[in-house]
């Protein structure tokens, strides 16, 4: 969310030092636009990337997403952030009330439901204490860029949130129905010189899409018909996913005409981009008392799970894989090792194959099953098999095929290995002492002598040859065999 206030805001109090200071009226677009544009040219003066000073913490987006917000901030345009679940849309819109000026004046006027401009205030109680006071006596307050926005999530939002009411109150009071003093304010008439975002556009009720769709053609808001207008200044965000967004009727046509730019949002393009964005989201101290030593193909198992689900032909992919599905398995991941290595006495703890057999707690749920398909398999059959097709992946980019033929032919005269996510890592020598060409093998995917890298690098060649259908494999409380059927 926009940051909190890190300074004071400027000692001006009315409107006559506010006009001595040099200070400008301008719209929240042309606010916008003009301070993307100075931050633009002076990161392009340092040489530093557009993604690292002006959109901290989003990862990827450089060369497809970030131009086109851009250009939509220098064109002045609302947009619609459109993409499928954890493709980082409400980061974005959540980091756009950075390039607002710090501080904003107001007319400091109680009881007003707006922040009216000192010198184009919309209503009437503004225009009078304008009309009826010298600049000299006008008083002037601040409202800080971290107030400038607000964010609404569509179901369940009514048109009295988001647009205002009559209020019933006030007219008891003897206020006239068609006097702006009975009004109600919803939060866009609040958001009056700021940033108003609508998340889940599809979902909205189509009465409120209506008088959205009035806000962004008129720039005004009309009340249950009545003639109170008020010419609104407000920046228009929207996020939508494309499957309900392009369905017909979800959203009305007249709307999606007036929104200026459609942002498409993405899941990351390379692995590696992903594995980038996990271990920032996820956020983990890997050091400290119990530290965890992440092996460079377990991230990369791990991120390939998500990569392997977005194409699955067991997920539904209308609803998308999002990446909060891989941070979870991360964190679990990191979990289940740190544990290990507190109970086992083991510093540092290293993930291995084993750990993911616990994905199952923080994938389930975040997968949505493609039920029209052929398959009956359940949510943690779908993650299992999931799971093998990212191992496998990985598992033939770091290892040799020459001489996973003489592992396999050793299993196949009886030999049985078990491992699991208890076993402390000293053992796994002893445990493969029957099957030497896969600890020699261990080596090709990570020269390491720390005993627990080469336990990981151990189950990493095991689990491999499982996943490329050499051996098979049978788990029981946390424990895992290899072995050839029927051998």
């Amino acid at each position: 969310m926009p940051t909190e206030p890190a300074t004071v805001p400027p000692a001006i109090r009315t409107l006559d030092d506010l006009r001595r200071s040099g200070w400008r009226s301008r719209s929240v677009k042309a606010e916008l636009r003009d301070n993307f544009v100075r931050e633009l040219a002076a990161a392009t003066a340092r040489g530093d990337s557009a993604a690292g000073s002006l959109f901290p913490g989003i990862v990827g987006y450089d060369d497809t997403v970030l131009p086109e917000v851009a250009n939509a901030m220098i064109a002045g345009h609302d947009m619609l952030f459109l993409g499928e679940k954890g493709q980082g849309k409400s980061r974005l819109m959540r980091l756009l009330p950075r390039f607002l000026d710090e501080w904003l004046p107001y007319l400091d006027l109680p009881g007003c439901p707006v922040h009216e401009d000192p010198e184009a205030p919309i209503t009437r109680a503004g225009r009078e204490l304008l009309a009826s006071r010298s600049p000299t006596d006008v008083p002037i307050a601040w409202w800080h860029r971290s107030d400038r926005y607000a964010e609404r999530l569509a179901p369940g939002t009514k048109f009295a949130d988001v647009i205002g009411e009559i209020d019933p109150a006030k007219l008891i009071a003897g206020t006239s129905m068609a006097a702006e003093d009975a009004l109600h304010f919803g939060l866009i008439p609040r958001q009056h010189r700021g940033i108003f975002a609508m998340n889940e556009l599809p979902d909205l009720d189509e009465l409120v899409q209506v008088g959205l769709f009035n806000i962004l053609e008129e720039r005004d808001v009309q009340i249950r018909g009545y003639p109170v207008r008020f010419e609104l200044d407000v920046l228009v965000l929207f996020s939508a996913n494309p499957g309900t967004y392009n369905r017909s009727g979800k959203v009305i046509p007249q709307l999606k005409d007036r929104i200026g730019s459609t942002i498409q949002t993405h899941y990351p393009n390379e692995r590696e981009l992903g594995i980038s964005i996990t271990r920032q989201e996820a956020g983990l101290d890997l050091g400290g008392e119990y530290p965890v030593l992440v092996p460079p193909f377990m991230e990369e198992v791990c991120e390939e799970i998500s990569r392997v689900a977005r194409a699955s032909r067991y997920v539904d992919q209308a609803s998308g894989v999002s990446a909060r599905f891989g941070i979870a398995n991360y964190r679990t991941m990191v979990a289940n090792a740190r544990r290990r290595g507190i109970v086992l006495g083991e510093r540092p703890a290293v993930p291995r194959i084993s750990d993911l057999s616990h994905l199952g707690s923080s994938a389930v749920g975040k997968l949505e099953l493609d039920l029209m398909g052929s398959h009956q398999m359940s949510e943690r059959q779908a993650i299992e098999a999931i799971v093998a097709e990212a191992i496998g992946r990985v598992f033939n980019e770091y290892v040799q095929s020459h001489g996973l033929e003489a592992i396999a032919g050793t299993f196949a005269t009886g030999v049985r290995v078990e491992v699991g996510d208890m076993l402390p890592s000293a053992a796994y020598e002893r445990a493969l002492s029957s099957v030497p060409d896969a600890w020699q093998k261990a080596f090709e995917v990570n020269a390491s002598a720390n005993e627990a890298v080469r336990a990981s690098c151990v189950e990493f060649v095991l689990a491999g040859l499982w996943a490329t259908d050499q051996v098979s494999r049978t788990e029981r409380h946390g424990r895992v065999s290899y072995e050839v059927p029927g051998s």
